[in-house]
């Protein structure tokens, strides 16, 4: 399918943005200038800078012009089912984790019912600080079954992937579910996340199930707002 020539200029601005032709803070040139360098109409530029603007990458300044943002990051994990090391590596993004915390717990209510456990069931409680290229970019909570992995507490998250863990216990995450909400940052998430307290963060809940329906995963995550967007692709 032949593309709209706006999306050519499109992938051709997108491309100077994230080669470095132009950096952060820098203005790209006015409309009416890349129309003439392009031979394009003005709309066909508008079209195709306002895209840019949507998907993060540009930024509209009353008395100033269209700047150059910093680049959001493209989270696909909506509607794929892998780990984030691995989505990650696929934008060709470095993904250091911290672990926070790790330990057996005793779930809340609303944990026993997301992994459908009894009044005697302990979980694995793991809290991880995500970053993407050096910077802070999610932090989650996940509960785990101790039922289903007696031997987790030997893991050493900051290096191994959950997802590659439980796909060696043959317990692969196969279906998920997520809710997504938008929040404030409280104090704590801020200071996590290097933002500001009351910023906006895209709040996700995830219940993961291995074969058979199995709960096997509820995890919290919450990703910055101004560093992500989350990507939606669908097909009838």
């Amino acid at each position: 399918m032949t593309k709209a020539k706006y999306q050519e200029i499109e992938e051709i601005l997108r491309k100077q943005i994230t080669d470095g032709h132009y950096q952060t803070g820098d203005l790209i040139p006015k409309e009416i200038e890349l129309a003439a360098k392009y031979q394009v109409s003005r709309p066909t530029i508008s079209h195709a800078v306002q895209d840019l603007v949507n998907q993060g990458y540009l930024e509209r300044r009353k008395h100033v012009g269209t700047i150059v943002k910093q680049t959001k990051i493209a989270q696909e994990f909506i509607h794929v089912i892998q780990s984030y090391d691995r989505e990650m590596e696929q934008k060709g993004l470095t993904a250091p984790t911290q672990v926070l915390y790790f330990k057996k717990a005793e779930p809340t209510e609303e944990v026993r019912q997301a992994l459908e456990l009894k009044d005697d069931d302990e979980v694995y409680k793991l809290t991880r600080l995500r970053l993407a290229d050096g910077s802070p970019n999610v932090v989650v909570t996940t509960y785990l079954p101790v039922k289903h992995l007696a031997d987790l507490e030997q893991v050493d998250f900051a290096k191994q992937s959950l997802y590659q863990e439980l796909d060696k216990r043959n317990l692969p995450v196969v279906h998920v579910k997520r809710k997504l909400e938008v929040k404030v940052a409280n104090e704590m998430t801020a200071d996590l996340l290097d933002i500001t307290e009351k910023d906006p963060v895209f709040y996700f809940h995830t219940y993961g199930y291995t074969k058979n329906e199995v709960p096997i995963e509820y995890s919290i995550a919450t990703y910055r707002g101004d560093e992500n967007y989350f990507l939606i692709d669908l097909k009838k």
